[in-house]
């Protein structure tokens, strides 16, 4: 398991009309967490769009608990469960200090320029095998 932290502040564009932060806004966030972990294990988003790998989003789901507001500093809390093979599943938490506002997921597959799927790239692989030991 890989795990990552990564803390947001709630802008005021994240918000809607009720001062509460508008559930769309999460997605974005979710992806912070996934570069960021990314880079944590020494694959930089950027070096894998350069070497020519994509990693669209297959499937998306949130679940939402408690209501974020502007200005709170949140931290995103993204987890890596199993290593990955042709897809990549990682499962994210919205935490407020000690309350969970929200959960969610995201699929991902290894992509060619041309869109079409591959293998993730030996260096890829090799970082998910050193983080998986």
């Amino acid at each position: 398991m890989i795990q990552s932290r990564v803390q947001v502040t709630v802008r005021y564009a994240e918000t809607d009309m009720m001062g509460v932060v508008y559930h769309g806004s999460y997605l974005p966030w979710f992806e912070i967490g996934r570069t960021t972990l990314l880079k944590e294990i020494g694959l930089p988003y950027r070096e894998l769009e350069a070497a020519g790998y994509r990693l669209p989003v297959l499937e998306v789901s949130a679940r939402y608990q408690k209501p974020a507001v502007y200005d709170d500093t949140l931290t995103i809390v993204t987890t890596l469960k199993e290593k990955p093979v042709l897809r990549i599943h990682l499962a994210y938490e919205v935490w407020r200090g000690a309350d969970l506002l929200a959960t969610g997921e995201t699929m991902h597959a290894f992509i060619d320029r041309e869109g079409k799927p591959v293998r993730p790239p030996p260096e890829a692989v090799q970082r998910f095998n050193t983080a998986f030991r």
